[in-house]
């Protein structure tokens, strides 16, 4: 017999708890202050610690020679840009900056579009960008146009937007392979996880581990890593998750139990790898531009993986046995324990999978970022929930078109709000579909009470 708890599924209760959780969470982030992690260094290498702050951006079209000043909190930094139009600084007290180009620097035929003084916040060990549109040139770019980069709304043009709708297709397909792992355990189990942020967070910072510290090539970085990743699910589940099952623990009870085991693991990242921002890959990465957008190589390979992931995971749960039976005990596990799936075999399997794909989520999203710290999972889990209930609580299905959604409108937010409020717009969109849709898009309506 399949435990009770296992059977049941979530009420309005429980789902007043996730956002009433998420909502805290996300209030804690601002109030630690919790910017993007690093984005795309400069070509002369500036690595954002505990002691230092990094600025950065590239005017495409411009040349070496530009220079931009960044004063403020008693430093003044003088800066030119590189023979791509790259430039960054780095700063060793946090506060606020002004930064302002000099014109008069600017190849002839060149002119700025909009202002040359700017203003930017920055937390030590963090990566902020700034954006100077020219005339004659082409738009700038925070170095790529890394997506938690602090860009503030620019005013809206046609390439910016090209630039964003690919910005917000990354996003959506690293945040996917992450929250297909959260709504495959939901759906088998009943549980909303919040550790599981922390899994990319732990892809992450293995991944720096490996490719960066022992050098190891980064293909087989992330082999290593969804490994290592994939065997934390099975152990989560043969020590922790099984045996509260087991003891009939209600779900409150349960999700509370993944809230500790999130911050502790997050202290537990503090401690053996810092809380400085690190990179994956030593070398700067390098861009390339297809007409008005501008991208990374190692962007373009890591949205290619997300793919192929993506596919493969379709394609387990709907032609395979183990994925069939995947799906029926997420339909009903007392049923597919009576049609004789062992259901905690399955249960097992999915904490595996799950895992495996939030480590390569981290490994991805670190390569993007150029940068990854012990606060990563933390500041994405919003995005996650978000992805997850919107496209329906339990679909896996529904978790990637909820996060493509969810990704496309962080982005695309970036024109009407400035830096780190876009994240708050997948709150905002989550409300307003759930209020006309409460079980999300591909959910199924269920009775209560």
């Amino acid at each position: 017999m399949v435990n009770t708890a296992l059977a049941r599924r979530s009420s309005p209760v429980n789902l007043r708890l996730i956002f009433g959780v998420i909502l805290g969470l996300l209030v804690l982030s601002f109030t630690l202050g919790t910017g993007a992690p690093a984005a795309h260094a400069a070509s002369d290498v500036c690595v954002a610690d505990s002691a230092t702050g990094c600025f950065n951006g590239t005017i495409k079209g411009v040349g070496a020679g530009v220079k931009i000043t960044i004063d403020g909190n008693g430093e003044n930094v003088v800066v030119e840009t590189d023979k791509s139009g790259k430039w960054n600084a780095a700063v060793t007290t946090a506060g606020t900056y002004t930064i302002t180009l000099d014109e008069k620097t600017l190849p002839s035929g060149v002119t700025l579009k909009g202002d040359a003084v700017q203003t930017r916040d920055i937390t030590l060990g963090f990566t902020k960008g700034a954006i100077f549109a020219v005339n004659g040139g082409d738009s700038g770019s925070a170095d790529g146009g890394s997506t938690p980069t602090d860009t503030a709304s620019q005013g809206f043009n046609w390439d910016r937007l090209a630039q964003q709708v690919v910005s917000g297709l990354r996003l959506g397909l690293l945040l996917a392979l992450a929250s297909i792992g959260l709504s495959l355990i939901y759906g088998t189990t009943g549980l909303s996880s919040f550790s599981h942020a922390e899994q990319v967070t732990l892809g992450g910072l293995l991944g720096y581990t490996f490719a960066n510290v022992l050098g190891l090539n980064i293909f087989l970085t992330i082999f290593i890593v969804m490994v290592i990743t994939g065997a934390t699910g099975y152990v989560q589940d043969a020590v922790i998750w099984r045996p509260l099952r087991k003891k009939g623990l209600s779900l409150t009870q349960m999700i509370i139990v993944t809230i500790g085991l999130a911050l502790a693991l997050q202290y537990t990242f503090q401690m053996i790898w810092g809380a400085k921002t690190i990179r994956i890959m030593k070398n700067n990465p390098e861009t390339f531009t297809i007409g008005p957008v501008t991208l990374t190589y190692e962007s373009v390979w890591a949205m290619g993986l997300a793919v192929i992931v993506l596919i493969l995971v379709g394609l387990f749960l709907l032609k395979t046995r183990t994925g069939r039976a995947t799906r029926a005990v997420s339909d009903n596990p007392a049923l597919a324990a009576a049609s004789g799936i062992d259901v905690d075999r399955i249960i097992r399997l999915v904490w595996v999978i799950a895992t495996a794909l939030a480590g390569l989520s981290g490994v991805c999203l670190g390569l993007v970022l150029n940068g990854i710290n012990w606060q990563t999972g933390m500041q994405l889990l919003l995005l996650m929930f978000a992805a997850v209930t919107l496209g329906g609580l339990g679909t896996a299905f529904g978790a990637l078109v909820g996060s493509l959604i969810i990704g496309m409108t962080v982005e695309l937010a970036n024109f009407v709000v400035p830096g780190d409020f876009k994240y708050a717009t997948a709150l905002v969109l989550l409300i307003i579909i759930l209020l006309v849709r409460p079980q999300g898009i591909f959910g199924r309506k269920e009775r209560i009470g």
